[in-house]
């Protein structure tokens, strides 16, 4: 079960929900997802890890719309601990990071950079300390995301036994500078085992 919650009172409400479903009739490995999660304080991140709960956070809106949300809607505090990353680290709860496309345009690469680099429109850097770093970032757009859709024994990795679908990258995502991760060329794709390269217009 996924529950959209963007501000910290709905995620509490959610947490909350959960907790009294877990105490009536305990299941494991449920893997409810709060999607979005955009404010959520240190504690609620502490009491979802022991639900069993996962997020999934849109790190995609700290670069959009961050600067509004850090001038006008929410304040520079609030702002500072938008898609917690790091806190959701600490906390050890299962996350991955989303576009919310259309909202924000489908680029997994950028929504990684997102969450790496923590940078708004205007290259105000929003919570230095929830960045994570390269490889973790690329882990939440894959085999995470995939343990979240409870789909890990079938992609996310590649490996004997799963799907032979990924993304092939003209560079390594690892070793070029942070800020750069959302500018590696993408040769194209691999599908079912059969190679796809990338549009060239």
């Amino acid at each position: 079960m996924d529950c959209h919650c963007n501000g910290d009172e709905a995620s509490g409400l959610f947490v909350d929900a959960v907790e009294l479903l877990q105490r009536e009739s305990p299941r494991f490995d449920h893997r409810h997802t709060v999607q979005h999660c955009q404010l959520a304080t240190a504690d609620q991140y502490r009491r979802m890890a022991a639900l069993g709960l996962c997020v999934n956070l849109f790190s995609n809106h700290l670069y959009y719309y961050g600067d509004q949300h850090y001038e006008v809607t929410v304040g520079p505090e609030r702002a500072e601990r938008m898609n917690a990353c790091a806190s959701a680290k600490r906390a050890g709860v299962p996350f991955s990071v989303h576009s919310d496309a259309p909202v924000t345009p489908l680029a997994p690469l950028h929504t990684a950079w997102s969450a790496v680099n923590r940078v708004t429109a205007s290259d105000r850097v929003l919570g230095e300390d929830e960045r994570i770093s390269v490889d973790e970032a690329l882990r939440t757009i894959t085999v995470d995301a995939a343990y979240l859709l409870g789909m890990d024994d079938e992609v996310g990795t590649i490996e004997a036994g799963k799907r032979a679908d990924f993304a092939v990258l003209e560079d390594d995502p690892t070793a070029v500078d942070p800020a750069a991760l959302r500018d590696v060329p993408v040769w194209g794709t691999v599908m079912g085992g059969e190679p796809f390269p990338a549009a060239t217009e």
